[in-house]
């Protein structure tokens, strides 16, 4: 199934915000060294962008996982920031 089967359009959508958020990431830090922001403004983007990012990488993994197991991948759904940060560590 994967790209091609059901759900795929809803993986390239998460894969896409997955891009924009890396591209986001590049442009923070890139503000930093110019002086367009500071420091604690830039932790503070980056860390609320890692933990979207985590969130979106989380429920790429549970819809390929559920694909993988001949479940609907629609099924699967965005946890909290605090269980998906409990499952990384």
């Amino acid at each position: 199934m994967g790209e091609q089967g059901k759900g795929g359009g809803t993986d390239r959508r998460i894969l896409e915000r997955i891009s924009d958020m890396v591209d986001t990431e590049r442009k923070l830090r890139a503000a930093l060294v110019e002086g367009r922001i500071d420091q604690s403004t830039e932790r503070r983007e980056l860390k609320d962008l890692e933990e979207q990012l985590d969130q979106c990488w989380d429920l790429l993994r549970q819809r390929r996982a559920r694909t993988d197991a001949g479940e609907d991948p629609d099924q699967a759904s965005v946890r909290s920031v605090e269980e998906v940060e409990r499952y990384e560590s």
